[in-house]
């Protein structure tokens, strides 16, 4: 597959286009813009994208603020996007494209991961948390399967988080769980939410909620996805599944 790059607009600064010159119709791949400062890499990463028939770079950006901008012109299925940018954090560029563009699809790439900025990405809506460094076939099946609703954490990052905590707070003594609470917290940690989990489960929203309750309690946890972290490192949820 080859492709043609061209800036989109005089006018915006930061951003390129890139017209598809190969047999496949844009209807039939994953439309997908990055946007990260490094030209580099944003620019092995488009090449490895148009060499998959069912993935397609339509285009880059390598600011915040290019990045929203490029978004709401090229109307991408995808967007991976560093964390770090020169004029912010790519999670500001991700909330401010899910608040005008709900059902993009945002993944995030960090070399230096904090649960605050995965608790708020989990939030905002970000469909997926991976390392930078991490390998090219697991970023590309990130794309393919990233969800609206769902949210992946690479399990790296997890055991990274997992060992600062435990560097910087007292262990947590083993919770005493019961089979329910135990089926709900693995469901969490496949990044499901709490209507997905009380469908698979065949109970009421409310009731899993309270389930939820109660894990964060029993784990001294402040968010699910702390819960998960925590979880992760006792040996309640497999690496995999997180």
């Amino acid at each position: 597959m080859s492709a043609q790059m061209s800036p989109i607009d005089p006018g915006m600064q930061g951003i390129t286009a890139i017209t598809s010159l190969s047999g496949a119709t844009m209807a039939e791949q994953i439309r997908i813009l990055i946007v990260d400062d490094h030209t580099t890499f944003a620019e092995l990463l488009t090449g490895s994208l148009n060499r998959e028939p069912d993935l397609c770079a339509i285009g880059s950006a390598n600011s915040v603020a290019s990045g929203i901008a490029a978004c709401l012109a090229l109307v991408p299925d995808v967007v991976v996007m560093d964390y770090h940018l020169p004029d912010g954090s790519g999670l500001a560029a991700a909330a401010a494209i899910l608040a005008r563009a709900p059902n993009t699809r945002i993944v995030i790439l960090t070399g230096d991961p904090a649960l605050e900025a995965l608790e708020q990405a989990a939030a905002i809506g970000v469909c997926a948390f991976l390392p930078k460094d991490g390998s090219l076939a697991t970023v590309l099946d990130t794309l393919r399967h990233a969800r609206i609703g769902g949210f992946i954490v690479h399990p790296s990052l997890v055991s990274l988080l997992s060992a600062r905590r435990r560097q910087h707070s007292e262990e947590i003594p083993f919770p005493d769980l019961t089979k329910r609470e135990l089926a709900v917290l693995r469901l969490m940690g496949e990044g499901s939410d709490v209507r997905a989990n009380a469908k698979v489960l065949g109970i009421s929203e409310n009731t899993c909620r309270g389930y939820v309750k109660a894990i964060l309690g029993k784990l001294g946890a402040h968010s699910q996805l702390e819960a998960v972290v925590i979880a992760t490192r006792l040996g309640l949820v497999p690496a995999q599944h997180v």
